[in-house]
């Protein structure tokens, strides 16, 4: 194939990979379900909640063994795997409804769409890395996009599907949709052909690391760079799904001070607008993020994005504007998501893009650890008084890892 053809065949797959984040990413939207799960079958909230914990967890252990399969299976492979199994736990969520099973939501939901998740998530970023070596942070960024921006479009979706044809249908409608839409995505998959490069790059001259020098798996876990950065990932992963899992009642509390006679209804409604807003900047965040890190370093990004973020957190507790709770909570989220689109290209920076499957995907155990450690700090009674200075107490930790970052060299 000519390497016209490569360089289109390599936004093709870019556009497949931004299809199927945007189909996994309406986990994020699990607010939408677990209210109405709640009022139908008498459900407690941290039972529910539950699920949502148990498919965060899955999905950073999953995403850590699909990265070892993508290097050994290819990624048309794992990808298909996931949707097959993310759209058959979204069926069985449908049927859990029906049935008033919460075990049976828990493992549909929980631990089998939590298993697709995670396949389906890694797969597409180590496979972009190869093709977009001159590139990384911009193309991961917009892959990861999607995925934050998942929840906006489920968030307006489902409401109105549950109202008007019940919650089991809609899960049933979207496990349907999510077999065909990210199963059909993998089919576009495929790994470069050994040694090929966009025409013009050279690894030497960009400071990366070539498929050749690549560290393996083994040597990158024996580096303790690899262990900086999960560690940067996990601080910044907890702190924000921590805000996330609160966002809509410290979203309220800041309305009901504001606005002293809303009914409950409006309030509800302002704070669902809310979410739905920071939303849009946890999937544009992404973009932003990993593009200037590809002008500036993607140490100098983790950098800004900690050091702000922990000013914001501090500051958060003292702002009683409707507005600027909006905007606040809008630049955290473009920050969460940030690190989730900078981290692959600078773990590809660091290792190289021959093993960054195994690598990167062993990395997103950090955000299967956040994802309890974040929500049961912002939730836990003892903690949740000061949960926001909590969280930028681990921003500033995770600042000074990044300050004394360096390139890890074989030697």
């Amino acid at each position: 194939m000519s390497n016209e053809n490569l360089e289109s065949k390599r936004w093709i797959i870019a556009g497949a990979a931004i299809v199927m984040q945007l189909c996994l990413g309406t986990v994020y939207a699990w607010s939408v379900f677990k209210k109405p799960l709640m009022t139908v079958h008498g459900w407690s909230e941290p039972s529910t909640q539950a699920t949502m914990m148990i498919l965060m967890a899955v999905i950073g252990i999953s995403a850590a063994f699909g990265g070892m399969l993508v290097d050994k299976k290819g990624p048309k492979f794992v990808a298909s795997i996931g949707g097959i199994l993310f759209g058959v736990g979204t069926l069985i969520a449908g049927f859990a409804d029906q049935v008033g099973s919460l075990p049976l939501l828990w493992l549909g939901f929980g631990v089998i769409a939590g298993l697709g998740n995670g396949f389906g998530y890694v797969t597409p970023i180590a496979t972009l890395i190869r093709w977009f070596p001159d590139k990384r942070g911009l193309v991961t960024g917009l892959a990861v996009m999607g995925f934050g921006a998942g929840a906006f479009f489920m968030g307006k979706i489902a409401p109105g599907m549950i109202l008007s044809m019940g919650m089991a249908k809609t899960f049933y409608i979207w496990g349907v949709i999510f077999l065909i839409a990210v199963t059909g995505a993998a089919q576009f998959y495929k790994n470069p052909p050994a040694g090929w490069l966009p025409k013009g790059y050279s690894p030497a001259a960009s400071g990366g690391v070539s498929a050749a020098d690549s560290f393996t798996f083994n040597q990158a876990l024996k580096s303790p760079q690899w262990y900086m950065l999960w560690a940067m990932l996990f601080l910044n992963v907890s702190a924000g799904l921590g805000l996330i899992s609160q966002l809509s009642p410290m979203a309220q509390d800041v309305i009901k001070k504001a606005t002293p006679g809303i009914t409950p209804e409006a309030l509800a409604v302002a704070g669902g607008s809310i979410v739905a807003i920071s939303a849009i900047f946890n999937g544009l965040g992404r973009l932003f993020w990993a593009s200037i890190s590809d002008l500036i370093g993607r140490k100098g990004v983790f950098m800004i994005m900690f050091a702000t973020q922990a000013a914001l957190y501090v500051y958060l507790p003292q702002v009683a504007n409707v507005t600027l709770y909006t905007v606040a909570a809008c630049y955290l989220l473009a920050c969460y998501g940030g690190g989730f689109a900078t981290m692959p290209a600078f773990a590809a920076d660091s290792f190289g893009p021959a093993n960054i499957g195994r690598i990167y995907g062993m990395m997103l155990t950090a955000w299967g650890c956040a994802g309890v450690a974040g929500p049961l700090v912002f939730s836990s009674p003892a903690i949740k008084p000061i949960a926001l200075y909590v969280a930028a107490g681990l921003l500033i930790a995770g600042f000074v890892i990044a300050l004394s970052y360096k390139k890890p060299s074989k030697a």
